[in-house]
C-alpha cells in the first residue's frame, strides 16, 4: 500500500513538474520581449536562433556567446527581390518553429528592423523577440561576451509564401495620409533636430507634412529597455495618436520607424500600424516635389499672397471666399489704410473681455465675423502681443481656424497689392454684385484648453511647468516649475517667428520639457499668448494661457 502511495505521489511530482514546464519555459517572455536571463537560461537550446543586428565591425569586438551577425546595412537598405531575402534567411538558419531573438547594441533600431523585416516577409510572430535592453543591458547585468565568430548555420528551410502587406505601407496611401489627422496618425521617429531642420540629410530641411514628432529614443528607458506599455500609451494619447486611427511610423530611410511600429503593433497591440519603409528618401525623391515642413503648423502664418487670394475679391465674387480678415490696431491707424475687406476690431476690444467672451461674441458676430471661417489676425507687424492676444481669445471662443498675417501692410503693398481707406461694408446684401460682409450670430463655444483662471483646475497627462513669457520674470509667478522664455527672444525683428531650428535650440536650451502641461504666464496677457503661439507653430500640444 505504501509503496503504491508513493508511486502516485513521485508520479504527481512528475506531472506538477511536466506542467511547469511551460510556465518555466516563459519566464522571462512578456509578448515579443525576452529579458536577458530568459536568453542566458535558453543560449544552447536548439529551439533559440540568435541573431545581432549590429554593424560587422560591432559584431566583430563582442557580441553574445552563439549570435549570428546579421548586418542590417549588408543585407537591407533596399528593395531585395523575394528569392534573395529568402536565401538570406535560410543562411542564418531561419526554420518555422524556431525562436528567434533579435538584438543590437541595446535601445534598438536595427534588432527591430530585423523584426519588421521577417514579420513582413511572413515569419511567425509568435516566435520573433527582441532582446529587452539589447548588448547593453547583457553586460551590464555581467553576462559574458565574446568575439569568436559563431559557426554558419545549418540551411533554415523558412519559405516565404506570403508577404503581410497589412505591416507596409506605399506612398499614395501615406500621401493621402497627410490630409487626414482624424483618421490617421504619420508617426516620425527621427530626433528633434531633424524634424526641425537643424539637421538637413537631404536637400530640404524639415519632415513630412502632419508628421508628430516621437524619437526612437523616447520609447526607451535609461537602460536601453523598452518603456512599460503604460508610459508608451500615455506618450501616444499626449500626441493625440488613437488605437482606432490608421497609424504611419517613418523617419528618413525606415530603420528608426521600425521602433514605434514595433511598440504600437506588439506592446500595446493597436491594430492598424503601418511601416512606411522608403519614408522620408521615397518622399522626397517623388517627381512631384511633395511639401516638406520645419515647423509643426506653418499653417498658422499666413502670407500676403495667400491672403490676397483667398480672402481677396475674386473669391468673394464667387461667393467661396470663408476667410475673416481682422485687423486689431487702433482705429485711427485702420483709417489710414487696411487690406480691403478687413474687419476693424481693435486689440483693446479682445483685451478688455478676456474674463467675459460671452460679450466679446457679441461684438465678433454683428461685425462681420464668421465663426466657421479662418480668421486672419492682422497687426501690421507680424506676430505681437495684440494679435497673439487675439489668436488666443478666438481659439478660445472655438473659432474653427485662426492665424496670424505675418507680413507689414509696407510689404503687402509691394506687389501692387491694394491698401483701401474705405470703411468695409458689413450688412445685408443689396445686389447679387455686392461684396458687403453678411453680420453673423457668433456662436459661443468655448473651449477649456486655451485660457485658465487657476493653474489648479487643470490636469494634463504630464506635470505643469510654467513659461514665463515678457521680458522680466513675474512678480508674483505661479507655484511650481518656471521656466523663463521671453517671447521677443522667439521672434525676429519684423515679427515673424524665428527659423524652427532656432526656436527649438532656444527651447532646449532654456530646458522646456516636450511631455509636460505647459502654461505661460506674464503680467502682460499679450505676451503669454505670444509664447502659446509660438509653442503651438511647434507642435506643442498641451500648452495654455494664465489669465487671472
Amino acid at each position: 500500500m505504501l509503496k503504491v502511495a508513493r508511486h502516485g505521489f513521485l508520479f504527481a511530482v512528475a506531472i506538477c513538474l511536466f506542467l511547469a514546464q511551460p510556465l518555466m519555459a516563459a519566464e522571462g517572455i512578456k509578448g515579443n520581449l525576452v529579458s536577458v536571463n530568459w536568453l542566458e537560461n535558453n543560449l544552447k537550446s536548439a529551439d533559440v536562433l540568435i541573431l545581432d543586428a549590429s554593424p560587422a565591425q560591432m559584431y566583430a569586438a563582442q557580441h553574445i556567446p552563439g549570435a549570428l551577425s546579421v548586418d542590417l546595412f549588408t543585407y537591407g537598405g533596399r528593395e531585395v527581390p523575394v528569392p534573395d531575402m529568402e536565401q538570406r534567411f535560410q543562411s542564418w538558419g531561419i526554420s518555422v518553429g524556431k525562436k528567434i531573438v533579435m538584438y543590437d547594441r541595446g535601445a534598438p533600431m536595427m534588432a527591430t528592423r530585423l523584426f519588421y523585416d521577417l514579420y513582413y516577409h511572413g515569419f511567425p510572430a509568435k516566435d520573433l523577440f527582441i532582446l529587452d535592453g539589447g548588448l547593453s543591458k547583457w553586460q551590464e547585468l555581467g553576462k559574458a561576451v565574446t568575439k569568436d565568430l559563431t559557426p554558419a548555420p545549418q540551411k533554415g528551410s523558412f519559405r516565404i509564401t506570403r508577404m503581410n502587406e497589412d505591416a507596409r505601407v506605399r506612398l499614395p496611401e501615406f500621401l493621402t495620409a497627410t490630409g487626414d489627422q482624424k483618421n490617421n496618425a504619420l508617426v516620425e521617429a527621427l530626433d528633434a533636430n531633424w524634424h526641425y531642420g537643424e539637421l538637413a540629410f537631404f536637400d530640404r530641411p524639415g519632415h513630412i507634412p502632419t508628421g508628430i514628432l516621437l524619437p526612437s529614443s523616447d520609447f526607451y528607458n535609461p537602460d536601453k529597455t523598452f518603456k512599460t506599455a503604460e508610459e508608451i500609451k500615455r506618450m501616444l494619447d499626449y500626441f493625440g495618436v488613437k488605437p482606432e486611427q490608421r497609424i504611419y511610423t517613418y523617419c528618413g530611410g525606415g530603420i528608426a520607424a521600425s521602433v514605434p511600429f514595433f511598440t504600437l503593433k506588439f506592446m500595446l497591440n493597436y491594430p492598424n500600424v503601418k511601416l512606411y519603409s522608403e519614408s522620408e528618401i521615397g518622399w522626397l525623391q517623388d517627381q512631384r516635389d511633395l511639401p516638406y515642413w520645419t515647423y509643426d503648423a506653418p499653417f498658422l502664418m499666413r502670407e500676403a499672397n495667400w491672403l490676397k487670394t483667398w480672402g481677396g475679391r475674386m473669391l468673394r465674387m464667387y461667393g467661396v471666399a470663408q476667410v475673416s480678415v481682422l485687423d486689431v490696431r487702433p482705429a485711427d491707424a485702420f483709417n489710414q489704410g487696411h487690406v480691403p475687406f478687413a474687419l476693424n476690431i481693435p486689440a483693446e476690444v479682445f483685451r478688455s473681455h478676456v474674463a467675459n467672451p460671452d460679450k466679446l461674441a457679441e461684438i465678433l458676430g454683428p461685425a462681420g465675423v464668421n465663426a466657421s471661417h479662418e480668421a486672419v489676425v492682422i497687426s501690421g507687424a507680424g506676430l505681437t502681443k495684440e494679435s497673439a492676444l487675439a489668436f488666443v481669445m478666438l481659439e478660445r471662443l472655438g473659432q474653427k481656424k485662426v492665424s496670424v498675417l505675418m507680413d507689414s501692410l509696407e510689404k503687402w503693398a509691394q506687389p501692387g497689392f491694394a491698401v483701401t481707406k474705405e470703411a468695409t461694408q458689413v450688412g445685408p446684401k443689396k445686389a447679387p454684385q455686392d461684396l458687403s460682409i453678411l453680420p453673423t450670430t457668433y456662436p459661443v463655444n468655448p473651449r477649456k484648453d486655451v485660457i485658465i483662471a487657476d493653474p489648479k483646475s487643470t490636469h494634463g497627462l504630464y506635470p505643469k511647468v510654467f513659461i514665463s513669457s515678457g521680458r522680466n520674470v513675474s512678480a508674483k509667478p505661479p507655484e511650481g516649475a518656471v521656466i523663463h522664455v521671453p517671447y521677443t527672444d522667439l521672434l525676429n525683428a519684423d515679427g515673424r517667428p524665428k527659423a524652427a531650428k532656432d526656436i527649438w535650440t532656444l527651447l532646449a536650451k532654456a530646458k522646456v520639457p516636450r511631455y509636460a502641461e505647459i502654461i505661460c504666464f506674464s503680467d502682460d496677457p499679450g505676451e503669454a499668448a505670444a509664447n502659446y503661439f509660438i509653442l503651438k507653430l511647434m507642435g506643442y500640444p498641451d500648452v495654455k494661457v494664465l489669465m487671472n
